[in-house]
């Protein structure tokens, strides 16, 4: 395999932590398998996050090019679109970001600290108006001599994904650390990178675990045929011999709730449910709909109580902030 020839640009700081959940567990009761939190938010990168392994990849490219602007796309509360902003100021490059308002523009959680990195933005009403923004900017760069680097939503390119197969060995090397081999690692899906960099780092370092993803928009048949379709192209790039179809790409579509970017009432009971047992963080948007999904297994009895479990602990803290009181419980909320 060819990980360690491709050239990265150091912007995290790990081995990020793998904590054992025991709050968690003792609130889940006998039915609880033991649960790890495998700690991608604190990733260090400006507030932190998943996208930071897949931008070290993109970045040491980019730099490699001759590149002199990063230019990417999300919505108004994009993580990506923030630690592309902030990657772009510690490697000397501009960044422009192209976001959708579809769920608001209010000047809070990632659209602010996106203002504070100074990137240039452009807000287009919806996620249909981002991709001929994004051709027009192109075409603007190229006129006046630049040269853009355009990275797709959510760095989910193969190079992208190839900071997840890179997380599996140092995942595996934490476990056996606390000697657990679990059966399952679930973690939000929606571009797919870091699943499908997930799924190739699993069978490139024989990994115990499978990887479940629970979908935060989409149906789970079409994010497993996209997913397959990643997945083979990050294993070409590394020379992994193994191939890929849907089957291995599992996804769980139930907890959607009423699409990309909104709260649904489950992922809210799992941010005051992880807070307050953890005192951990999730976000509405995808890691309380990922969490939500691995509960809900849980509970179900899926999962048997003696085995372990990871969850991938995406980051996202910064797009909290934006829904205020909406977070908490009637009982904890100020008086009107």
């Amino acid at each position: 395999m060819r990980l360690a020839t491709i050239p990265r640009y150091p912007l995290t700081t790990t081995p990020t932590p793998l904590t054992r959940a025991r709050n968690l567990e003792a609130a889940l009761g006998e039915v609880s398998p033991r649960i790890y939190l495998k700690r991608d938010d604190l990733t260090g990168l400006a507030f932190g996050g998943n996208k930071a392994r897949k931008l070290e990849y993109l970045v040491a490219d980019a730099l490699a090019t001759g590149s002199t602007v990063l230019v990417t796309e999300g919505a108004v509360q994009s993580n990506h679109a923030r630690m592309t902003a902030a990657a772009a100021a510690i490697a000397g490059l501009r960044a422009i970001l192209v976001l959708d308002a579809r769920n608001g523009d209010a000047l809070a959680g990632n659209f602010l600290l996106d203002r504070l990195l100074a990137a240039e933005i452009r807000v287009v009403p919806d996620k249909e108006a981002r991709e001929a923004e994004m051709q027009r900017i192109g075409d603007e760069l190229v006129a006046a001599g630049e040269q853009p680097y355009v990275i797709p939503a959510g760095g989910s390119v193969p190079l992208g994904a190839v900071g997840y197969v890179a997380m599996v060995q140092e995942l595996q090397a934490q476990l056996l650390e606390v000697s657990e081999a679990p059966g399952r690692l679930y973690c939000a899906t929606s571009s797919l990178g870091t699943q499908a960099g997930l799924t190739v780092g699993v069978r490139a370092f024989t990994a115990s675990f499978s990887v479940r993803g629970v979908a935060v928009e989409g149906s789970a048949h079409q994010l497993s045929d996209v997913g397959a379709l990643l997945a083979n192209a990050t294993a070409e790039l590394l020379g992994v011999e193994e191939r890929f179809t849907s089957r291995d790409v599992q996804v769980d579509d139930r907890f959607v709730g009423a699409g990309y970017g909104k709260a649904s009432p489950e992922g809210l009971e799992m941010i005051r449910l992880l807070a307050r047992t953890e005192a951990v963080f999730l976000d509405p948007a995808y890691t309380a709909k990922a969490m939500a999904g691995m509960i809900a297994d849980i509970q179900a009895g899926t999962i048997d109580p003696n085995e372990a479990v990871v969850f991938l602990h995406t980051g996202g803290g910064p797009s909290l902030f934006p829904w205020g009181e909406a977070l908490l419980e009637p009982t904890t909320r100020s008086p009107s």
